[in-house]
């Protein structure tokens, strides 16, 4: 983990760095807000800031999403001023640790803030399979190619793979090429010099370059413009890149690792997707398997994930009962294993008693995750029966606009946001169902916002 530490090193925060250096973060320090800035701008990125509260949060957290550089910020005080500790919060921070540190503080905000903690969990021979598989290519130099439905651990399964790879040591840098605009994706990934376009205030270096001797991962790559897949295209071959508005070529030496939920051979023959750029990143494809095609996942992932949010809740970590793993072992998943990991942080909040029960554990919209008509006694063709004709008389007299959007946002909040895995489930490319959700939130529609539950009016440009 890379910790960039903002403010005048006195002696309390220096002991906060040391701490969290003994915990294995990376650190670097500047003095000033637009120094820190000026210093991811570079490339010298980092997982996490450090930030004293004496400073203006604000403005850093303000210059930085001003240049699309997305950092979590924590903030720190000497003196423990309640008031300044809030207007952090407030103004963007994501934690206040006091000092003098605590050292089980600064270890817990690491973790927390940060997520390192995303181990690759398995116990079905199916994933066990692709798992070895990973293990004889990691310390390979060879670019993979990672597949699988939405929300099977695509970017868990990349993580691992550098973890083991002889680049463990050097960075990790992941970038989402569905999320970011085609405008400004060539610029986040190859970076850009002072003047290039309006707004390029400052010579930017690309995710390429932030990832020198490391490993990058291009997400969701079927989402990339053709035009952008030529020029990774000749990075990958050459490994050598163009800043935009850039004179003269840059090396780089990384390794690169790319994920698709989408099929990449049909998107070639539909073209799409170029042929030559599918060869050089598929030298090994790793697929993983849905998770209702991995059963034995389902308890241990569920039990990881009780854990994992009982502590993040400060609730105690009760076991799930036989009901609970029944319900469990009987759900299709449809979002795999993020559908899981949502539901079990809804469990564990929901929970009552000494376990948590089948009762506890939900679908996104509260029903029980059985999906069973409350109040009903028929037997399972019959209650299928009554929602077909329920959903049937729900559409009747709609337009097929107006049906069309219901999908769409229903789907979304099934979801909980995530633009990626609503597209896929609704068979649309992520750029459709964005220009959807643009044309909704003009007619005032509200737009549940990525992963978190909350309707906006807008369509931010972070979502998944």
């Amino acid at each position: 983990m890379r910790l960039l530490v903002v403010g005048r090193l006195s002696g309390q925060l220096a002991a906060a760095v040391k701490m969290a250096m003994a915990h294995g973060a990376k650190v670097s320090h500047v003095e000033r807000t637009d120094q820190a800035t000026e210093q991811l701008r570079r490339g010298q990125g980092a997982d996490l800031l450090m930030v004293d509260y004496n400073l203006d949060i604000g403005a850093l957290i303000a210059a930085n999403d001003a240049e699309r550089i997305f950092v979590p910020v924590v903030a720190c005080g000497v003196d423990n001023d309640a008031e300044k500790a809030a207007a952090a919060i407030r103004a963007g921070a994501k934690e206040f640790i006091p000092l003098p540190p605590d050292a089980d503080l600064i270890a817990a905000v690491l973790a927390a803030v940060a997520d390192d903690e995303r181990p690759l969990i398995s116990a079905d021979p199916s994933m066990q399979a692709v798992i070895k598989l990973a293990d004889q290519v990691a310390r390979s130099e060879a670019s993979i190619l990672i597949t699988g439905e939405s929300g099977v651990g695509k970017e868990v399964m990349a993580r691992y793979l550098h973890q083991q790879s002889k680049r463990a040591e050097r960075a990790f840098i992941s970038v989402n090429c569905a999320a970011i605009p085609d405008n400004l994706l060539e610029s986040e990934l190859f970076g850009h010099e002072k003047g290039a376009f309006t707004g390029a205030v400052a010579r930017r270096i690309g995710k390429f370059e932030e990832a020198d001797g490391g490993t990058l991962l291009l997400d969701e790559i079927s989402e990339m413009d053709a035009r952008l897949q030529a020029k990774l295209l000749r990075a990958i071959q050459e490994r050598v890149i163009d800043r935009v508005g850039g004179t003269k070529p840059v090396p780089v030496n990384i390794r690169i690792l790319a994920t698709s939920n989408r099929d990449l051979a049909k998107a070639v023959a539909e073209g799409v997707f170029r042929e030559d750029l599918l060869y050089r990143l598929n030298v090994v494809n790793l697929r993983l398997p849905s998770l209702r095609e991995r059963p034995g996942d389902v308890a241990v992932l569920a039990d990881h994930f009780v854990k994992k949010y009982a502590a993040a809740n400060g609730v105690p970590a009760r076991p799930l009962s036989q009901d609970a793993r029944l319900a469990l072992a009987a759900h299709r998943w449809p979002g795999n294993v993020r559908e899981l990991e949502n539901a079990m942080h809804r469990a564990v909040l929901l929970a009552v008693g000494a376990e948590i029960d089948a009762e506890a554990i939900r679908l996104p919209d509260g029903q029980p995750l059985t999906g069973a008509i409350a109040g009903s006694d028929a037997g399972p063709a019959a209650r299928a029966a009554e929602t077909a004709d329920a959903v049937s008389r729900a559409y009747v007299g709609q337009t097929v606009a107006q049906m069309e959007k219901t999908l769409i946002l229903d789907t979304l909040t099934h979801c909980l946001g995530n633009r990626t895995h609503a597209a896929n489930i609704l068979g649309i490319s992520i750029r459709t169902l964005r220009n959807k959700l643009n044309e909704y939130s003009d007619e005032g529609t509200q737009i549940m916002a990525p992963q978190t539950g909350i309707a906006t009016s807008a369509y931010g440009a972070k979502a998944a």
